[in-house]
């Protein structure tokens, strides 16, 4: 399969000093999938002959905030080829934020899981198939750590797994019976996902025989890993930068 550039960008070794220069120096692709196409935006290739590949995945509200962007530029300096990967659409986008509570979001989830996990999978596939591309990890934030998990039980082309404040979506009946190793980071005063769902990720890991580890953020909220330029979100992506390149290396 071929991509298509709507946008072609010099790359250069040096980082943008600012989150606006961040998200202008994106390289734009469009990766053919069964769903129509799914837009990818990444941060450059690193220096490196082969490097790893990362997808990552956003919360409901797609990727909007400045911290993807500290966190794209993380793993790029990390020496990881960082991709953004919107399998939220502008009409999920919408339909999300008009959904008239937790009742029919939730539902709403459950109906576009399918093609989410399927978009996460062929974008995989896709990016590990490029020239210089290494072993593939995924990480996903919220909503995106739901697709994330599903999309990542049973497979083997997915190497690493970050998953942060989010865990199996409750509509996902498939055995887990394998997963990638794993890192879970989490805020301690999550309400929308206690950190209990994060201990029992962390047994059910265990119990597989993986590797499996529990970054617990003190007072952070559900959208702690979100928050730009605060030391926790800092340190949170760091580590999930520390994770993947320790598990994906060659």
């Amino acid at each position: 399969m071929r991509f298509t550039r709507s946008l072609t960008l010099a790359l250069t070794i040096c980082f943008p000093a600012t989150a606006a220069e961040a998200r202008a120096s994106r390289d734009h692709l469009t990766v053919p999938t069964s769903n129509g196409g799914t837009l990818v935006e990444s941060f450059g290739t690193c220096a490196e002959p082969t490097c790893p590949v990362v997808l990552i995945l956003s919360g409901s509200k797609g990727f909007g905030t400045p911290a993807y962007d500290e966190l794209g530029w993380a793993f790029r300096k990390a020496g990881l080829n960082a991709y953004l990967v919107h399998i939220l659409s502008v009409d999920d986008l919408n339909a999300i934020a008009s959904a008239s509570g937790a009742t029919a979001r939730i539902a709403y989830y459950a109906r576009r899981l399918p093609d989410w996990v399927s978009s996460v999978r062929e974008v995989a596939s896709y990016l590990a198939a490029q020239p210089h591309s290494g072993r593939v990890g995924v990480l996903g934030v919220s909503l995106g750590a739901q697709t994330a998990s599903a999309a990542s039980v049973g497979r083997s082309d997915i190497d690493a797994l970050v998953l942060v404040d989010g865990g199996f979506p409750n509509s996902f009946a498939q055995p887990v019976r394998s997963l990638p190793p794993l890192l879970l980071i989490w805020g301690s005063a999550d309400k929308t996902f206690p950190l209990s769902v994060g201990r029992e990720l962390k047994q059910t890991a265990e119990r597989l025989g993986r590797f499996v580890s529990l970054d617990v953020y003190q007072g952070g909220s559900h959208d702690f890993f979100l928050k730009a330029a605060t030391q926790s979100a800092r340190d949170a992506h760091q580590s999930a930068a520390d994770f993947l390149k320790a598990r994906l290396a060659q």
